[in-house]
């Protein structure tokens, strides 16, 4: 049993940090119909970027931009709840293993007053929740200019967001159109 407490522990140290990914993703080119340009494609991107509050921080061949990620209020509960529910099964634990322990001066303690500290996980995440993000792209056309090649590096919940909404399609992957879909 108590070799799940170090999962709790990761979960709340790693609640501070994005988890970064790098994906490719492709888009028609400029030579296809529909299609986009590179620059055009950039345009979009940037404005993509911009309006999530992104600001650039370097423009070469790679295009780097940083932005602040705010703690969530949310996230600081959930965080809360996990550890509380953490300790209480900890204390039901403690009390059957424990159930004829007496403490001299103590008396029988109450393993379930563990469960206080759980406050302490939401002050841990709120005190690091904020965060410098980072993400990069990378554009590249093929030799046709029928299809575009974007490499994208940073918060995986970022770039989920951003394909979607851009509607790029995975490198290797076939978009399957679904039920609802119109």
């Amino acid at each position: 049993y108590l070799s799940s407490f170090p999962g709790l522990w990761s979960t709340i140290k790693r609640s501070t940090s994005a988890k970064v990914k790098r994906k490719t993703y492709v888009t028609p080119g400029e030579s296809a119909s529909g299609g986009k340009g590179l620059r055009e494609q950039a345009g979009e991107i940037m404005a993509y970027m911009k309006a999530n509050n992104y600001e650039v921080a370097d423009a070469g061949e790679t295009i780097t931009f940083k932005g602040i990620v705010q703690r969530s209020l949310s996230q600081a509960l959930f965080l809360v709840f996990v550890t509380a529910m953490s300790m209480a099964t900890l204390g039901l634990v403690l009390n059957i293993q424990f159930n004829d322990l007496e403490l001299p001066g103590i008396g029988k303690p109450n393993w379930y007053l563990l469960t206080l500290i759980s406050p302490y996980a939401g002050i841990y995440y709120w005190s690091k929740g904020d965060r410098v993000d980072e993400i990069s792209f990378k554009l590249e056309a093929n030799d046709d200019d029928t299809e575009n090649s974007i490499t994208v590096q940073g918060s995986e919940e970022e770039i989920e967001r951003m394909w979607r909404q851009l509607e790029w399609q995975e490198k290797g992957m076939v978009k399957v159109s679904g039920l609802l879909d119109g």
